[in-house]
């Protein structure tokens, strides 16, 4: 009976209910309610990487597929946490069918690295949270510069706001949207930063994050 309820069990029983039924959560809630898509440029054919605050991530599959207008996200690359949460997330990504590299700046870094570079390298998107796993929300770390930086890529600031939402007491003030709200998408203009030393791209990158964040 102890081995049923260990911590190790009730971790494995979350990491299978959990994503599936924010799976669900996120279904019911784009059905439900009303969209609206902001970008002028549409970019197709080369490598992006896709950055969203780790506050507005409970959307950002549906974000990608509709911009990439693909009916499964088989195209991308999520950098995902080896955190417990990064765990939940990851099955998450799954269940829409894309794939995840897991690690993070302070936590298997050069690893990340490689494997962000081969998948960019191969013609895949990568998407990232700037501030994740642990913040400070709505910091942008090294991560997303150094692939920007190496490969020449451009990126993409993705942003969710819902009209009406609940946000959690956590670190990155996690939203939920609102049933029959309207979710408001936001896409820049890819925009590069290779050009730019660290600190200008950093600030660049949070300046065209905090347009239209929550």
């Amino acid at each position: 009976m102890a081995k049923l309820f260990s911590k190790e069990t009730k971790r494995k029983l979350l990491v299978w209910i959990l994503p599936r039924l924010a799976y669900a959560l996120m279904n019911l809630l784009f059905f439900t309610c009303k969209k609206k898509f902001h970008h002028q440029q549409h970019l197709f054919g080369t490598p992006t990487l896709y950055a969203m605050w780790h506050g507005e991530l409970l959307m950002a599959a549906l974000a990608y597929q509709h911009y990439s207008q693909r009916i499964h996200i088989n195209t991308v690359d999520t950098i995902i946490s080896n955190h417990f949460d990064g765990e939940m997330i990851a099955k998450l990504m799954d269940l829409h069918g894309a794939k995840t590299i897991r690690g993070s700046s302070s936590k298997g870094g050069v690893s990340v690295l490689r494997h962000a570079l081969k998948s960019l390298q191969n013609g895949r998107d990568i998407g990232i949270t700037p501030d994740g796993p642990r913040g400070p929300r709505h910091s942008v770390a090294d991560g997303v510069v150094a692939l920007a930086r190496m490969k020449k890529v451009p990126i993409i600031a993705m942003n969710c706001r819902p009209t009406s939402y609940w946000k959690m007491k956590s670190w990155d003030q996690f939203c939920i949207p609102k049933p029959f709200c309207t979710l408001e998408f936001y896409y820049s203009d890819p925009f590069y930063v290779h050009e730019l030393s660290l600190e200008e791209a950093k600030t660049l990158i949070q300046k065209r994050l905090l347009e239209h964040a929550v």
